[in-house]
């Protein structure tokens, strides 16, 4: 994109503009036969060229520094794939349909216990998947439990990978909860022997008639009262709240964004360091803030690795001089920046609570502004070949 804006006169900025798919556009079919069903792709844009001062770095890099400082900017723009993979769309990637289940077990005490499908390793799945069926159930979050990892408690599912714990493993949460909900209204119907549609969930988890406090019942008391039958069950009832959703996508989901970074670059030793970096991102619904955000943070961090720091090295005889974290170049925190993050939230439709990829994506997004921007200003703007090393 940035040769393309150097042949053709044009900000890199501009460029990337021109070519996005407008907002009003979607769902939008493309050449692959996906749909990219929500995004709004020049939002993130402004918004991180507004966040990083864009305007004024380039004046900055045309004005130039009184020590001599090179001052480089970019952005880079990306629409990342997730919620893989849909049954629909499986036989694209030679794949079977990737669904997700949960199920939902409501103890007598009223607290709940639900088992997962996908795995978690370190995303935070005990915090967002307890934040769903608190919502949904409207019981303290301290009464969830999440369980998964153990295949003779967990039902069957496919994995965490592909973005795919929240989009889908979370909208099966989601279903089996609903679930509860309305086992637990029509059980509430039945105690205060009113017509279920008169009947309202409260803070709690509990239910009552609509407009009369004084006719209610604890969620505790309904999952007693399910299990402990004192008449026969309508048919088709089972006794106790459990229960059990599976989940197939209809479509993938597609997260996007755009990160914005500022370089300086020592002009005798060519040394990068990044001063400022702001990452604006579209998942959709943000199910935690500070999880999401700590993802994307470490997703950064790995992408100015790859860009500035992170390379394999042979000795002559060939052997690999950095086959451990010892010797490999991971950074540190000193040499990274503060990262500022940005959520813009378009609607989705693949999901029935709107949420999309974070983490993966980020990593791909720092790669091209961490080192797009040295190149521009050792090279010069407009400039194909580049006289810094």
């Amino acid at each position: 994109m940035d040769e393309v804006a150097a042949e053709l006169g044009l900000d890199p900025a501009e460029v990337r503009r021109r070519n996005y798919v407008p907002v009003e556009k979607m769902p939008w079919r493309t050449p692959t036969g996906l749909d990219y069903d929500s995004g709004d792709y020049a939002l993130a844009l402004r918004t991180a060229m507004d966040a990083i001062g864009y305007d004024d770095v380039r004046a900055l890099q045309a004005a130039g520094t009184s020590d001599g400082r090179l001052i480089g900017v970019g952005v880079a723009s990306y629409v990342e794939i997730g919620g893989v993979t849909p049954s629909a769309l499986a036989p694209m990637e030679g794949s079977p349909g990737l669904w997700e289940s949960a199920h939902v077990k409501v103890l007598p005490s009223g607290k709940v216990t639900i088992a997962l499908g996908t795995c978690g390793h370190g995303q935070g799945h005990e915090t967002t998947f307890a934040q769903i069926a608190a919502d949904v159930l409207l019981v303290p979050y301290e009464n969830i439990t999440i369980v998964y990892g153990d295949t003779e408690t967990s039902p069957f599912g496919f994995g965490t990978f592909g973005s795919r714990s929240a989009a889908v493993g979370g909208t099966a949460v989601l279903m089996a909860c609903q679930r509860v909900v309305e086992k637990a209204r029509r059980r509430a119907a039945d105690l205060l022997e009113a017509d279920e549609a008169d009947i309202e969930q409260v803070p709690g988890g509990g239910f009552q008639v609509k407009g009369s406090p004084e006719s209610a019942v604890s969620f505790a008391t309904l999952a007693v009262k399910a299990l402990m039958l004192t008449k026969p069950l309508p048919e088709g009832e089972e006794p106790g709240l459990d229960a059990m959703a599976y989940f197939d996508p209809p479509n993938y989901t597609f997260s996007s964004g755009t990160h914005a970074c500022v370089v300086e670059v020592d002009r005798d030793t060519g040394h990068v360091e990044v001063t400022d970096f702001v990452a604006v991102d579209d998942c959709g619904t943000v199910i935690n803030p500070l999880v999401a955000e700590g993802q994307v943070h470490g997703g950064v961090a790995q992408g100015i690795a790859q860009a500035l720091y992170e390379r394999i090295v042979y000795a002559p005889d060939g052997q690999p001089m950095t086959s451990s974290l010892m010797d490999y170049a991971v950074p540190v925190a000193r040499q990274l920046p503060s990262i500022r993050t940005v959520n813009v939230a378009s609607p989705r439709r693949s999901t029935r609570w709107a949420s999309r990829a974070s983490a993966r994506a980020a990593p791909s997004a720092p790669r091209p502004p961490s080192s797009t921007p040295s190149w521009t200003r050792c090279a010069g703007p407009g400039s194909r070949t580049s006289t810094c090393r």
